[in-house]
């Protein structure tokens, strides 16, 4: 498909300046762009590259200030990059989704799909399950029994949902993922061993979540592990059972929540952060990467390091641990002044 600079300009509310007849049929980088193609400016480290770009079509911000001609067409925005965004969705919803079942697949006759549904080869929907409209199933998915799946929800293929979870609307989860295993629970006996506590809760995903490759949320041991609407978790996380996240907050890969944690609403997670269990994180907080978590947040923390602590507390320590090679020096330095002057005396 192709768009012109007018349409695309109408589709985000935004102003040409230059041609605005020129047309593109995809989308590259700025520093790798390419003839017939949309490029963006959001960040002003790779303005240079605007300069010689061959992308016919450019989006920036409205203040943006071009110091020479440039050989592109600009269409200027409130966000460059939240502009993209909306841009890359209608690309994609434009796109015409899969329908229909493939065979082999296995659907269990009480299981009840909505209008529209694509279920891939090697799937397996099992019984009582309940699937919306227009929701994709890709090849060698697993739904286990009772589970319920809202509208225009998409499973990438390799997805598992154990039975009694239940999934929202326009929701995506990725290639790998696993909704529902078993929560690491077990007792400690008296010979050292270990008892299985039964987890026999579910998981609960609201609606606009999306889910990264080959992460796990576990089950609740009773009640309910939830993600809340607008949760984005990267690739590779694990999510503890009995574990609460607020809405739209949002994990870089490789985190860890430990079972347990109530996390608010509009949080950030930098990659490989973690939490210990039984903690609460207040609303709006704000987690450093590695960063290790071992009691719980107020509201608007911003915390790095591990353990956890005040954002610039941590990063003076860490300016002071990189001087101590210096420091160790001149404490070697005092102790032989020293020494002198007392063997002087």
């Amino acid at each position: 498909m192709e768009f012109s600079a007018n349409d695309i300009a109408v589709l985000l509310n935004g102003e040409v300046e230059g041609d605005g007849t020129v047309k593109v049929n995809n989308i590259s980088k700025i520093d790798q762009s390419q003839p017939n193609t949309l490029s963006f400016l959001s960040n002003l480290a790779y303005a240079k590259f605007i300069y010689t770009t061959e992308a016919s079509i450019v989006l920036v911000n409205k203040d943006f200030i071009a110091e020479t001609p440039l050989s592109c067409t600009l269409i200027r925005v409130d966000d460059a990059y939240s502009a993209l965004a909306k841009l890359l969705e209608f690309y994609v919803k434009s796109r015409p989704s899969k329908t229909g079942i493939e065979q082999p697949s296995f659907i269990h006759g009480s299981a009840k799909l909505g209008k529209d549904v694509y279920v891939g080869a090697f799937a397996y929907i099992g019984e009582n399950v309940r699937i919306g409209n227009q929701v994709q199933v890709y090849p060698h998915v697993y739904i286990g029994d009772n589970v319920t799946i809202g509208n225009h929800t998409i499973l990438y293929s390799g997805v598992k949902i154990y039975a009694d979870c239940v999934i929202g609307s326009s929701g995506i989860i990725h290639s790998g993922v696993v909704i529902g295993a078993d929560g690491f629970g077990f007792a400690p006996n008296t010979d050292a061993a270990y008892s299985k506590i039964e987890q026999i809760g579910n998981v609960i995903i609201e609606d606009n979540v999306e889910i990264g490759a080959n992460t796990t949320v576990d089950r609740a041991t009773m009640g309910s592990t939830i993600l809340r609407s607008g949760v984005k978790l990267d690739n590779l996380i694990q999510i503890g059972h009995n574990v609460e996240i607020g809405e739209n907050t949002v994990m870089a890969a490789q985190t860890g929540i430990a079972g347990s944690v109530i996390i608010g609403k509009n949080c950030l997670f930098g990659g490989q952060a973690s939490s210990s269990g039984h903690i609460t994180i207040g609303d709006g907080s704000r987690i450093g990467p590695k960063s290790g978590i071992l009691s719980s947040l107020k509201p608007n923390s911003v915390v790095l390091g591990t353990p956890a602590d005040e954002y610039k507390k941590t990063m003076k320590v860490y300016s002071i641990i990189r001087n101590l090679p210096k420091l160790r020096d001149d404490v070697i330095e005092l102790q032989k002044k020293i020494k002198s002057i007392e063997t002087n005396e």
